[in-house]
């Protein structure tokens, strides 16, 4: 599947009923690829989480266009293996940082720093909830940092997040 516009949540559910967030998807953005491999069970849940168009690709019209048109090919490739760098890198983000280093990489990252567009600064409405279950804590750390970065110019939130370049320096501060 291909969003056009609007975006996904990818999330997954423990036996115990713990939801994890593992991705947030944008505009551009593929998912659904397990098909290609003949996964035959889902492991995660597609959620929109705004007004969203997602065109659906059949699996055979996939096949045939990845044998066939060498440009799409290259960039649908290219982008796994984005993704599986990204996912690698939040792997390592979750095992060896703080849950406050997790919430400014994760914020910088819905803002989209380092891509080649450049930054939003604003991102789109989450909850705190849903940060919380991106990187892996609760609620209420999520707020006490939240408010910890706004008092300290990092970020601008009032419901709408805004951020500011100087949160990198949170992430990259060892």
């Amino acid at each position: 599947m291909y969003i056009q516009k609007g975006g996904i949540k990818i999330s997954v559910v423990s036996r115990t009923g713990k939801e994890a967030v593992v991705a947030m998807l944008g505009p551009g953005d593929f998912f659904g690829e397990g098909a290609l491999t003949g996964q035959s069970i889902r492991m995660g849940t597609a959620t929109a989480t705004t007004s969203t168009t997602v065109l659906v690709i059949d699996k055979s019209a996939m096949v045939r266009l990845l044998r066939d048109e060498p440009a799409f090919s290259e960039r649908f490739i290219a982008y796994m293996l984005a993704r599986n760098l990204r996912i690698e890198a939040d792997l390592v983000d979750h095992l060896f940082n703080s849950s406050e280093k997790r919430l400014a990489r994760t914020l910088l990252l819905l803002a989209r720093y380092g891509d080649q567009g450049g930054p939003e600064r604003r991102i789109p409405r989450i909850s705190q909830e849903t940060l919380a279950e991106m990187i892996g804590t609760t609620r209420s750390r999520v707020n006490f940092f939240m408010n910890k970065f706004r008092d300290l110019g990092f970020i601008e939130y009032n419901g709408t997040i805004k951020v500011n370049s100087s949160l990198l320096s949170v992430v990259l501060h060892d």
